[in-house]
């Protein structure tokens, strides 16, 4: 019987179990978590669950009456690979012995200092998160955001949906300039005015002012101050400046770590046997001709499918024959899908494909950005390289597919994909 270890019961975890079985592994699979809870689903944390339109239960991931044959290991990290030994241990003492393992740790929520442990300032990324900040949003109540990314924006639409003065402050001179480039951003950020946020761009936060909270000995935060001596009065902070890919547990394993868990085009780490996918892993990715930690719902969905059919190919047993049949898909052979997420945003859904950074102009293809309805091309010369498009599905839909089959010139022009070792 041989045994394959999922490090991380999430989206990616567990779409790694589902491709496991559909792939034919008919071992021991074990899932490891740190959170107590099965897999749930993270994007609706910001917006449905955090408005109180959708309940705890609706965000399982696991279908009903599905039995892949997990054994849980919830509510305890992993705190060490070894890959010689090949061996996981857990942080209650735990040893998991493996022949195959999938590492789908995700990613934690970068901090600001000194705010541990004050009960008004938040950080989105867990379930729990989600309870705790839930229960302090009100109608007349004032939410500072730090971070105009993704999840801030989505927190302050959700908190303007209940009523709240909110204030969104970011380091960059225009909102989500990183992931849509600063002409797209610019828009965006125009739909946060629209519904009242106040933005505050191109400055960063100098300290939180923490007074007294009129308990035995409690604090809060009152205000965020910002670099220019401005105080920005709070009743809640919600603190989204990224993520931070979880490896430190991996430290020593002899994995190469760069800014998450560098692997191939299919998730092999160099250590046979051992693949990533999630928030936590890099990806060689031949658009690019490097490689991309890729943190959205739709990598974490569809790539585990391509890293186990690696890992299954890997594992042999004891004769050198074939562990289980070859799966269907070789990932040798295949490229990544190019990068996709979405948001919704005060009723309107923005969807996104390509690399905005690639683009050395912008066009509208059609609609209009005042309306905040339209479509959006990212080109670099005459190569299309991304679209944006905010409520226009089924234009969307179509560029989004011609941006799958083009073939860009990084992939034409590149040499080989780098060979990965472990020392």
């Amino acid at each position: 019987m041989q045994t394959v270890v999922i490090v991380g019961a999430s989206l990616a975890g567990i779409s790694s179990a589902r491709a496991l079985r559909s792939q034919g592994y008919a071992g021991a699979l074990v899932v490891v978590g740190d959170e107590s809870e099965r897999p749930y689903d993270r994007p609706p944390l910001s917006k449905d669950f955090l408005s109180g339109k959708m309940s705890a239960a609706e965000l399982w991931l696991e279908a009903d009456q599905e039995d892949l044959g997990i054994q849980w290991r919830l509510g305890a990290a992993a705190t060490d690979l070894d890959v010689h030994e090949r061996i996981v241990t857990l942080g209650d003492g735990s040893r998991l012995p493996f022949d195959g393992a999938v590492l789908a740790t995700g990613s934690r929520a970068r901090t600001l200092p000194e705010t541990a442990g004050i009960p008004n300032i938040h950080t989105l990324r867990t379930l729990e998160d989600a309870r705790r900040l839930r229960e302090q949003l009100r109608a007349d109540g004032r939410l500072v955001v730090v971070g105009a990314g993704f999840v801030g924006a989505e927190v302050a639409s959700t908190a303007r949906s209940l009523g709240m003065d909110v204030t969104v402050i970011g380091a960059d001179d225009v909102p989500l300039a990183g992931p849509l480039g600063a002409p797209m951003g610019a828009v965006v950020g125009g739909l946060h005015r629209a519904h009242g946020v106040r933005l505050l761009c191109g400055t960063r936060v100098e300290s939180l002012v923490v007074d007294d909270d009129g308990t035995d000995g409690g604090t809060a935060a009152t205000a965020v101050r910002l670099a220019d001596g401005r105080e920005v009065p709070a009743d809640v902070v919600v603190v989204g400046i990224g993520g931070l890919a979880n490896t430190s547990w991996l430290r020593g394993s002899g994995l190469d770590l760069a800014d998450g868990v560098r692997c191939d085009a299919a998730g092999r780490t160099g250590v046979p046997g051992i693949v990533a996918v999630g928030d936590c892993a890099a990806w060689f990715d031949d658009r690019l001709a490097a490689h991309v930690r890729l943190e959205h719902w739709t990598g974490a969905l569809e790539r585990p499918a391509v890293a186990v059919a690696a890992l299954l190919e890997d594992m042999t047993d004891q004769d050198g024959s074939q562990a289980v049949a070859q799966a269907a898909f070789d990932p040798r052979s295949g490229r990544l899908a190019v990068p996709y997420f979405w948001s919704d945003q005060y009723g309107v859904r923005l969807q996104f494909a390509g690399t905005a950074g690639l683009a050395d102009r912008v066009e509208i293809e059609a609609g209009d950005p005042a309306a905040f309805s339209f479509l959006a091309v990212y080109y670099r010369g005459e190569e299309a390289v991304a679209v944006l498009g905010l409520d226009q599905p089924r234009l969307f839909t179509r560029w989004r597919k011609a941006l799958e089959k083009a073939v860009p010139s990084a992939a034409r022009s590149r040499a080989a994909v780098p060979t990965l070792a472990v020392s």
